[in-house]
């Protein structure tokens, strides 16, 4: 029989979840003009920088709509010009008594319509300098750009669904994921406590962890259908070992239980809902129940049990209340019991282990383990006796 002692130890409050990586950003970029695509600058599955140059679009056509819109421009705020320059005469002139004060009047508000027009003229100058800077796009975000979707020649068009080049942001990355609504009590108030609460990622067979990250927020409301709340985790993925739409198995450590007493899960016991282990004192099991909590990893929270407690680890079917055990840690002398009933000992049915020299006790039936060794001799009413001879 192997043993164990209940240590004292912290613990871990986990919940387990399943969860997609998600990129903080993804830009899916469109045409916002017509045109002919006449230069493309990244390459597949490059990282790009904010501002660097993606794709050109023809802009020769929205380069002339823009020199016809500043020259418009330019004739109406000379226009305006001259507008003001005949309102200071008007204003001599009637200082002077010159003119009637009605012209005067006039030409003050020719002097306001030429203004409006010269802002409308700006305003569409702004404009096509919108649609020229609509011709040379450049990435939106930092980024890793998806696999290329438009050629140089290809023509886009503003009103298309066409999709010119996706950007997803790898660093910093989120996992979503989702955690039952009976749990949401206690996360929630170590958040309002200010607590960071760690998230591991783990592959979809959950043995080998990917990255570590922190718990960022939770969803504002819980789904009806599921009875579950989502929650958003983000990670710094500088290695890039989360990939956008990756599925991954989430722990979230909600608390941390200190000063625990601590036992393996291969000890506790079970008779329909009650859990308990074998103690051992004096070589003697004594069947003591107990309430598990937290488990991790193998390693069970138990209530009932103190820190140095020696349990039971292994021949369960052999064991009762209050029975005598021998350890493996503390085997027998020659000749001593070795259990209580059902184990190998001197009792009946039992046997001792022989040694050269040894004889058989007249008491072991025919059914008996005995190792016959050079020298022993077969005692009488053995069913071996008969024809035996002394070497």
């Amino acid at each position: 029989m192997t043993t164990l002692t209940a240590q004292k130890g912290d613990i871990g409050v986990y919940l387990d979840a399943i969860g997609t990586v998600t990129p903080v950003y993804t830009s899916s970029i469109t045409s916002q003009v017509n045109g002919i695509v006449t230069a493309v600058y990244y390459k597949e599955g490059q990282i790009v920088h904010k501002g660097d140059a993606l794709i050109d679009i023809d802009s020769r056509p929205y380069r002339a709509t823009l020199m016809q819109a500043q020259g418009t421009l330019e004739r109406d705020q000379n226009v305006l010009a001259m507008a003001k320059m005949d309102l200071q005469r008007y204003h001599e002139a009637w200082d002077r008594r010159a003119i009637p004060k009605q012209q005067l009047d006039d030409q003050e508000k020719i002097v306001l319509q030429n203004q409006g027009t010269v802002k409308l003229d700006e305003g569409t100058v702004q404009f096509d300098q919108v649609q020229v800077s609509y011709c040379h796009i450049v990435a939106p975000i930092t980024g890793k750009v998806g696999l290329r979707l438009v050629d140089p020649g290809n023509v886009v068009q503003s009103s298309g669904a066409t999709t010119l080049v996706v950007i997803a942001q790898m660093s910093p990355i989120t996992v979503i994921f989702t955690i039952p609504e009976d749990s949401l009590g206690p996360v929630q108030e170590r958040l309002r406590n200010k607590a960071v609460l760690t998230v591991d990622a783990f592959d979809r067979s959950g043995q080998q962890k990917i990255a570590s990250g922190k718990l960022l927020t939770l969803d504002n409301q819980i789904d009806t259908t599921t009875g579950t709340v989502k929650a958003r985790a983000t990670f710094e993925n500088k290695d890039g070992a989360l990939f956008p739409n990756q599925f991954v198995n989430v722990r979230l450590l909600v608390n941390t239980l200190h000063d625990a007493t601590l036992i393996p899960g291969s000890a506790i016991q079970h008779n329909g809902q009650t859990a308990f282990v074998y103690v051992l004192q004096d070589n003697t099991a004594h069947m003591r129940t107990i309430k598990p909590g937290v488990t991790d990893g193998g390693t069970t929270q138990v209530t009932g049990l103190l820190p140095g407690d020696v349990l039971a680890n292994s021949s369960f079917d052999k064991l009762q209340d209050n029975s005598k055990v021998v350890t493996a840690n503390n085997p027998p002398a020659p000749g001593n019991a070795l259990g209580g009933p059902g184990t190998r000992g001197s009792g009946p049915g039992g046997t001792h282990p022989n040694t050269p020299g040894n004889i058989n006790s007249p008491a072991n039936s025919s059914g008996s383990e005995n190792a016959a060794t050079p020298g022993n001799t077969s005692a009488p009413g053995n069913a071996n006796s008969q024809g035996s001879k002394p070497h």
